[in-house]
């Protein structure tokens, strides 16, 4: 059960991440002392996958499908504050997950799973973007 996503506008496979600078991350409940959160630029409608920086391990979360994925750093391709990488979501770098959670907590999206690997709750919390169609 492998799940390709083409993610290009231009059909060539390749996901544009962006550093999202207002996401909180948190490990049982409290920041680690390294971590970002990226997701893909908003052309490439995407808004369901999340990339993640932990320490020094890379995760690639889709968490319409409730899935957690291992990341190579030689996937990633440094473009300026975010990465460009290929199909990142390949069977073969599932991680065990348990415990999923993702729900509307008003200003944001929360996302919460257990990593089975580490034993530990990952909680990512993605801010909505502002709705600015009031002012037009």
């Amino acid at each position: 059960m492998a799940f390709a996503i083409a993610t290009s506008a231009g059909g060539d496979g390749r996901i544009h991440w962006k550093l999202l600078d207002d996401a909180l991350l948190k490990l049982d409940g409290k920041p680690p002392l390294t971590w970002s959160v990226y997701q893909p630029d908003k052309s490439q409608k995407k808004n369901n996958l999340v990339l993640v920086l932990l320490g020094h391990r890379y995760l690639a979360l889709n968490f319409k499908a409730k899935l957690v994925y291992q990341v190579l750093p030689s996937d990633l391709q440094a473009e300026g504050s975010g990465f460009e990488s290929g199909d990142l979501f390949t069977e073969d770098r599932l991680l065990p997950t348990d415990n999923w959670t993702v729900r509307d907590v008003g200003p944001a999206e929360q996302i919460r799973v257990t990593l089975m690997d580490y034993g530990r709750e990952l909680e990512v919390l993605l801010r909505h973007p502002p709705d600015m169609r009031k002012f037009y």
